[in-house]
């Protein structure tokens, strides 16, 4: 979990009260957060990686005061329009689409918030960001900068400026060979014919996300009264949310927020909208999940001990939430509000004797054969978006897409699996081959012969990524995973569009269709900015237990 070390005598501040030492660790062990240490000038926390607003000393602090019952209530953040204008060019579509920008004015920097504003960058640049990968945050001193602002992509050797803590000029292919931040977040970039800048009126460079700012226009000090923020990446969503977290946390600091406007070719946007999101709240589900029987006017008070405001069954989120996309997560700070240690323990009246699975002991077998064989296992989320099961496998799939999705990331439930290995392989490119990985985890078709109308199977899926690999390697793998289950297959020719011709099977055992195996498509390995082949086979487990049973 990411760890912040708050100063203790700004956290207090920003608390509004004092609590005693050891009522004050009582109280932050839990808020849903872990206590590593506290002395007389700080504090350091662990926060869970599902709060990225309390990655901050204000973020935190606000939190806690709601939570101690100090200031409850959903806090309300003015914004004052700047009228000043963000241009986002067609040509950052393929690179990074979506900026989300504000200015911060009247923001009276010393040392020790300039080094709380860094923290807050890359806290969440960490977690929120995955590396930078899916956000990047870029903070500016908006006196350096001329307005209106561009976001657009050019060829990198045209980008020339001098990066942060750097002594000389030089154009971002070079950043990415001899600047230690080019170095760290280069492969994000790397092989892109075009890379993103942001540039001022001036054709300034800002920066190029998410590398490195300009050491002219991109650093602040403690001269810096006014700060330019801009957060870009793929999911406008998600940008809009991490702004929200920023500049929420910089009003703390006693500053003022002041929006931009954002120009998407013929449409326009607003950023930041801090206008709290509105959930209908079922108080029924909420008590039966936690076993609990509150009214509605003391869930009122627990929700306002959390930061919500709460009327006629519906919750007011804070706009810097990110957490909040269903119910189970409104009752999750319900049980934090009302205090875990005030749960009574209850022994069921059932006695039970327990057994392990025999379909899971299936699974870890299969898991143990192939770790013998040397490959690695991996965990991969049943979230995926269509692009990756479709475009970047060059195949047509009917997928089962979530209705309130909150990341353009994550909006479907994947069909099948060698998409997800195929994600792993493209992030690791930059280490050594060759990578044999592995994984097991669940695919869901539409099937209106189940209630949900939802069919789902556990399936295996292997992958090698190597100079050398080829059909025969990735068959032995299958031939050996057979023999030790004690089965028979055949292997039939077939088309499938993610795998090279003539060099694809359909994998048949007791007359069921229950793989495919094969060397992966060069336009697939295209896709996926890989530059050595890949052999996989996706196996369906589900299938082949039942024929292992019979």
């Amino acid at each position: 979990m990411p760890t912040i070390t708050i100063n203790r005598k700004v956290f207090e501040g920003l608390v509004g009260k004092k609590l005693p030492t050891e009522k004050l660790k009582d109280r932050i062990s839990m808020l849903g957060t872990d206590l590593e240490s506290m002395g007389e000038k700080e504090i350091i926390v662990e926060v869970f990686p599902n709060r990225p607003d309390m990655l901050s000393v204000q973020g935190f602090a606000r939190a806690f005061s709601s939570f101690i019952g100090h200031k409850t209530g959903l806090r309300h953040y003015k914004v004052e329009p700047s009228h000043e204008k963000m241009v986002v060019d067609k040509s950052v579509a393929d690179v990074r689409p979506y900026t989300a920008c504000a200015i911060i004015k009247n923001i009276h920097f010393d040392d020790e918030k300039i080094k709380e504003v860094i923290d807050i960058q890359e806290k969440l640049h960490i977690t929120y960001g995955r590396n930078r990968k899916k956000v990047a945050i870029g903070i500016y001193p908006f006196e350096k900068i001329k307005t209106p602002i561009k976001f657009l992509a050019q060829n990198p050797k045209d980008i020339i400026f001098q990066p942060l803590e750097f002594n000389k000029e030089m154009s971002a292919l070079e950043i990415l060979e001899k600047h230690p931040a080019g170095k760290s977040y280069g492969h994000l970039l790397r092989g892109k014919k075009k890379f993103p800048v942001f540039r001022d009126a001036n054709n300034e460079v800002l920066s190029v996300p998410p590398i490195i700012n300009s050491h002219k226009t991109g650093k602040i000090n403690e001269k810096t009264k006014d700060i330019f923020i801009e957060c870009s990446g793929f999911d406008f969503n998600v940008m809009k949310k991490c702004l929200n977290m920023i500049v929420c946390a910089l009003a703390e600091m006693n500053s003022k927020i002041y929006s931009m406007e954002l120009i998407y070719g013929n449409k326009k946007y607003t950023t930041p909208d801090l206008r709290p999101e509105e959930m209908k709240v079922d108080i029924n589900y909420i008590n039966k999940l936690l076993g609990l029987n509150v009214k509605e006017n003391e869930i009122k008070k627990l929700f306002e001990k959390m930061g919500y405001n709460y009327k006629n069954k519906k919750v007011l989120i804070p706009a810097y939430r990110a957490d909040v996309i269903h119910q189970v997560d409104l009752a999750e700070d319900i049980a934090i509000a009302y205090g875990f240690e005030n749960f009574k323990s209850i022994i069921p009246n059932v006695a039970t004797i327990a057994e392990e699975n025999k379909f899971e002991i299936f699974k870890n077998k299969v898991s143990n054969l192939l770790v013998g064989l040397d490959l690695m296992e991996t965990s991969t989320y049943n979230l995926t978006n269509k692009e990756s099961q479709c475009k970047k496998m060059n195949v047509d799939l009917q997928l089962i897409e979530l209705s309130n999705s909150i990341s353009s990331d994550y909006n479907i439930l994947r069909s099948w699996i060698i998409p997800s290995l195929m994600e792993i392989l493209r992030s690791n490119k930059h280490h050594e081959y060759p990578q044999k990985i592995f994984t097991i985890g669940t695919i869901f078709k539409k099937n209106d012969k189940f209630e949900t109308n939802i069919e789902e199977n556990e399936r295996l899926a292997v992958a090698i990524a190597s100079d050398n690999t080829d059909y025969t390697e990735i068959r032995q793998i299958l031939d050996y995973l057979f023999r030790s289950l004690g089965l028979k297959y055949e292997i039939l020719e077939t088309e499938h569009n993610s795998f090279i011709t003539g060099r694809v099977g359909r994998v048949i055992a007791s007359g069921k269709k229950i793989a495919y195996i094969g060397e992966i498509n060069p336009a697939v390995l295209t896709q996926w900015e890989l530059e050595v082949p890949v052999t996989a086979f996706e196996l369906n487990l589900t299938e082949l237990y039942e024929i292992i049973k019979k």
